[in-house]
Parts: C-alpha cells; structure tokens; sequence
C-alpha cells in the first residue's frame, strides 16, 4: 500500500490501485488527481477545477464540457474570493 504525505505532514495510506469505472486509467498519469487535490488541501471548488483541468483532453467526445465545467467553478471561486476581500 503507497502512502502520501498532505500539505500538514499527514501520512495518508493510499490503497492498491485496481482498475475501475470511476477512475479509469487514462485520467492517472504520475499522480492521481485525487491524490494531488488531497495533498495539497484543496477546497470543493479548487479540487473541481484541477480535476476538469487535467481530464478535459482524455474525453474523446467532450472535452470541451469538462472546459465549461471548470470555468464555472472558477468563476464560482472568482465570485467567493472577491466576496471575502469586500467583507474584509
């Protein structure tokens, strides 16, 4: 079993990886996105825009969905931010 380490110093046990319908092996290559957004501590909206980002060249069919996708969210993280610094 691999372990990864978080932006924290948390050890995280990362399981054998085994072929799936979710995660299919052409959304891996050195690091799972999963992984990478989990290191790094990111948020909901942050997480999804890595996550469209780095898939949106292996759809065959709509990788300009998955484009869309990730400028919504962040326009949505766009938005909170601009929030944030008008409240203080």
């Amino acid at each position: 079993m691999a372990e990864i380490y978080d932006t924290f110093g948390k050890k995280h046990a990362m399981p054998d990886k085994k072929p799936d319908k979710i995660n299919p092996p052409y959304y891996r290559k050195t690091i799972e996105v999963t992984d990478f957004i989990i290191a790094y501590a990111l948020d909901f909206l942050e997480g999804n825009i890595v996550k469209y980002i780095a898939r949106y060249k292996n759809k065959h069919k709509n990788g300009l969905e998955d484009l869309y996708k990730c400028r919504w969210y962040l326009d949505k993280l766009i938005e909170e931010k601009e929030q944030e610094q008008k409240n203080g």
